[in-house]
């Protein structure tokens, strides 16, 4: 007796979420076919992800802390506070630039088989973790040079690098989304990257704003979500007294993204093979 192949209009849209756990295989190819391809042929391999952070973490402490005298005073080394904003950053900004090209560059396998296209991009966020692992073993390794001990609730950390994927997350569906069918619109990638290192409390601490423009002023600049994952992971590794109202703006604005991203790139998602 031959199989019979049913083909029920609307089927793939109930299940779409369950063929997310039935390709789960197809996730873990995708993410671990992606490390090997970024440290393949490479002279240090994975030592890039230490060479670029601690370069990083310098070249702020120098200029952040001693050319704009922003250094905070007390409580632990300014190159910690400086690691302490600059890990969640760099996974940010690595998570969106992989993400926003993810599907660009999975071209082939878009237009031949079909898969929940959602994973293309989470996979090549869950990529950037690896590199936000290695570079939390160097924040420890200057703990241990500066002989610092960090405060009890480094045991939310994990709380933080969930929120600081969320935003990654929500953020590089809807890029990635939005670069399929404008494709110039890689080019502005770069500079969203670029200025939002600047307009995030990455070298100095979110403090600063308060001192300078007033708690309201703190507040609304608690709108850019990475802020509130910044000023979170500071008090985990620091002790730095975190400001609650700016983030809870950041968590409302985080999730607010996340479903934008999710509810954009489902939208879109059925026009990816024709317009890619």
């Amino acid at each position: 007796m031959q199989d019979e192949l049913i083909i029920e209009p609307g089927k793939a849209e109930k299940n779409y979420w369950a063929d997310l756990w039935r390709f789960r295989e197809l996730f873990y190819i995708l993410s671990w076919r992606d490390i090997k391809v970024r440290y393949k042929q490479t002279v240090v391999g994975a030592a890039w992800g230490l060479v670029r952070p601690l370069l990083t973490m310098l070249i702020f402490t120098f200029v952040f802390g001693k050319v704009a005298n922003l250094e905070v005073k007390g409580g632990a080394p300014y190159p910690i506070i400086v690691f302490a904003g600059l890990l969640p950053w760099q996974f940010f900004s690595a998570a969106l630039t992989e993400a926003s090209n993810s599907l660009i560059g999975n071209t082939n396998l878009i237009t031949k088989i079909y898969f929940p296209r959602l994973i293309i991009p989470a996979s090549a966020i869950i990529v950037s973790l690896v590199d936000f692992a290695i570079s939390f073993g160097l924040l420890l390794a200057v703990m241990i040079f500066y002989q610092y001990l960090p405060p009890i609730q480094i045991l939310m950390l994990p709380v933080f690098i969930v929120l600081a994927f969320l935003v990654a997350f929500g953020a590089g569906l809807y890029i990635t989304a939005l670069n399929v069918k404008y494709r110039d619109f890689r080019y502005i990638i770069p500079f969203i990257v670029q200025f939002g290192l600047y307009v995030t409390p990455v070298g100095y601490s979110s403090t600063v704003i308060a001192e300078k423009y007033g708690e309201q002023a703190r507040f609304w600049y608690s709108m850019n979500p990475v802020v509130g994952v910044i000023d979170g992971f500071r008090w985990c590794i620091t002790g730095e007294p975190i400001y609650v109202p700016g983030l809870l703006l950041s968590i409302v604005v985080c999730f607010i993204f996340l479903w934008l991203g999710i509810w954009y790139f489902r939208k879109t998602e059925k026009s990816f093979a024709d317009n890619i």
